[in-house]
């Protein structure tokens, strides 16, 4: 997920770059809302696409990484983006408490950060091991050196 985060970032300067020319804003509160709405709009555009072309962004190929659908087959769009929006539940519970307590600075970073481990720890009651968000949206991570098939359908 970090080394995911780290690919992302330039993927965001990018759109946030153009967002700044796009609407002449030469400050990050300027027109806050709307480029929130633009960078989560970007960022699942990038999501989506990898998941739905080959299954893997950049860091899921470099960890051995693919999503696919349950029978192992290549994600269709809808559930690429179904599965963007559960994504999302890694960070908003923990956003939404943060926000609700008025948290600042380190409690509202520790806030997230248990509600990820929480999300995390889903993938220990689950039988195939898949994090709460993927069985959702009927979906599932493999490891490519283990399904040698589906490499050869692509």
């Amino acid at each position: 997920m970090i080394y995911e985060a780290i690919l992302l970032f330039g993927v965001i300067f990018v759109a946030d770059l153009i967002f700044d020319v796009w609407t002449q804003s030469r400050h990050a509160l300027t027109l806050r809302h709307a480029r929130e709405l633009w960078l989560f709009i970007v960022i699942g555009a990038y999501f989506v696409f990898f998941w739905s072309r080959s299954g893997q962004t950049l860091a899921m190929k470099t960890w051995h990484i693919r999503v696919t659908d349950k029978e192992r087959q290549k994600l269709p769009l809808p559930k690429a983006i179904v599965r963007y929006f559960l994504a999302w539940m890694w960070f908003l519970p923990g956003l939404a408490i943060a926000a609700q307590f008025e948290l600042k600075s380190w409690s509202s970073i520790t806030v997230v950060a248990i509600g990820m481990a929480l999300w995390a720890l889903t993938a220990l009651f689950d039988k195939d091991k898949q994090f709460l968000h993927d069985k959702l949206a009927k979906t599932r991570l493999i490891h490519v050196e283990l399904d040698r098939a589906f490499t050869q359908k692509i």
